[in-house]
């Protein structure tokens, strides 16, 4: 199998993720089932979110203003708890990519108003959880 690029993965985690919630099971019983293995990262983010998950949600519930995590868009929700994972567990992605590549991936596939709800979440979230550069 090729090694997808990140942002394959990271769409492919989106959809693992979706359906993780929708059918209401554990991650490793979805991938379990899949006909074909998920790419190493995509499975890696979407064990990852299912670990951390009472954190991610902490830091969403705790950073959106006026939306409670149950009432964003499924697709919102799980870009962001994915976005958070990398964020919180994956420090060599600088918060900037991290940030781009979800606003991207939830402006492709959720609402018109997504890429901004989604950027602003996150930065509050990166702000959060990842201490600021300093300038050289």
């Amino acid at each position: 199998m090729v090694a997808a690029s990140r942002r394959e993965a990271r769409e492919r985690a989106l959809s693992l993720e979706y359906e993780r919630e929708t059918r209401g099971i554990g991650i490793a019983e979805l991938l379990d089932a899949l006909s074909a293995p998920a790419d190493a990262y995509a499975a890696r983010l979407a064990r990852g979110v299912e670990q951390h998950r009472a954190e991610i949600d902490e830091l969403l519930a705790h950073n959106s203003t006026h939306w409670s995590i149950d009432r964003m868009p499924a697709i919102d929700r799980a870009v962001l708890r994915i976005a958070t994972y990398e964020l919180l567990c994956e420090p060599e992605l600088a918060s900037a990519v991290v940030i781009n590549e979800a606003v991207e991936i939830a402006k492709q596939y959720s609402t018109k108003d997504s890429g901004r709800f989604v950027n602003g979440l996150l930065a509050k979230i990166a702000e959060t959880v990842r201490a600021p550069v300093s300038p050289s």
